[in-house]
């Protein structure tokens, strides 16, 4: 993959996917060597719906340096061993139910990126990870509902690999041995929710929990406790009821693993609806 110094690169004009809310100016990227890292809070379907975080991550997408190739770790593909998703376009995976009939309709037809995936298993074999392919895999809307805001076009080849697990140590040394990526001009994402509780989304006010789960995420984070984060099932607080699953905020981990000493920054913050879901999103840089 190119290597440059430094290099400008001209972004496509961006297309609407919902009421043409996604769209993005043609613009012009100044770019360094190492991609920053993401953890993106996905939200569902109906965050397409929702203008202002829209335009938040249309934002976020026009701030970054044009990457060349996009791999996403998602919360809603666990699989063991390692799997690397489809190569090539494949149809999306709607794995939602009970929403609109729009949201069924959806398409992101981004490049396959078969380059980065031979990357990928040369680097886990390196790492002495297990991993197998799932050539049919389409990508889930943990991956592309996001996308679509950031980079509407769908010009950008993009690449799912799935959670083997949801141990905190084993993701991080996954986020580890994908950190080359980001000299090789590759954008690490990993797709998830801090707090993920489907019972409380009724919740028009944000409970003590929720927000204790937030700022101590927050800070960990930002003083980049790596120690605390692998450990946050027995030391964050709230943690049970924002999280009675937990293959939502595991993602979070691999992306710290791929970027341990970067500096932090929250492009997105706040609750969703102003309930018990954060809308909190990292930037490791």
């Amino acid at each position: 993959m190119p290597d440059p110094t430094r290099r400008t690169i001209l972004g496509g004009l961006g297309a609407g996917i919902v009421a043409g809310a996604c769209g993005q100016p043609e613009r012009k990227v100044t770019m360094t060597t190492k991609m920053p890292v993401l953890f993106q809070a996905h939200g569902a379907p109906p965050l397409l719906d929702d203008a202002a975080w829209i335009a938040e991550l249309a934002a976020w997408g026009k701030a970054l340096a044009r990457p060349s190739a996009i791999v996403v770790v998602s919360a809603h593909w666990e699989s063991r061993p390692l799997a690397i998703g489809a190569v090539r376009p494949v149809p999306l995976i709607y794995d939602f139910s009970g929403f609109p009939e729009k949201f069924y309709r959806l398409q992101y037809p981004s490049p396959g990126a078969p380059e980065v995936a031979t990357r990928i298993r040369g680097l886990l074999d390196g790492a002495g990870i297990a991993h197998m392919d799932e050539p049919e895999r389409g990508l889930d809307h943990g991956v592309y509902v996001p996308l679509m805001c950031m980079y509407p076009a769908a010009d950008i080849p993009v690449l799912q690999v799935s959670l083997p697990s949801e141990d905190p140590r084993e993701l991080f040394a996954v986020g580890t041995a994908l950190a080359p990526l980001r000299d090789e001009n590759v954008l690490i994402i990993g797709s998830g929710f801090l707090t993920h509780n489907l019972r409380a989304l009724s919740l028009r006010a944000t409970p003590a929990w929720a927000r204790d789960f937030d700022s101590w995420c927050a800070d960990v984070i930002t003083r980049r406790d790596h120690d605390a984060l692998l450990d946050y099932r027995a030391k964050a607080p709230g943690v049970r009821e924002s999280l009675p699953t937990h293959e939502h905020f595991v993602p979070l981990i691999v992306a710290a693993g791929a970027a341990p000493e970067a500096s932090v920054s929250f492009p997105i913050t706040g609750f969703w609806w102003g309930g018990a879901m954060t809308r909190r999103s990292v930037q490791l840089a």
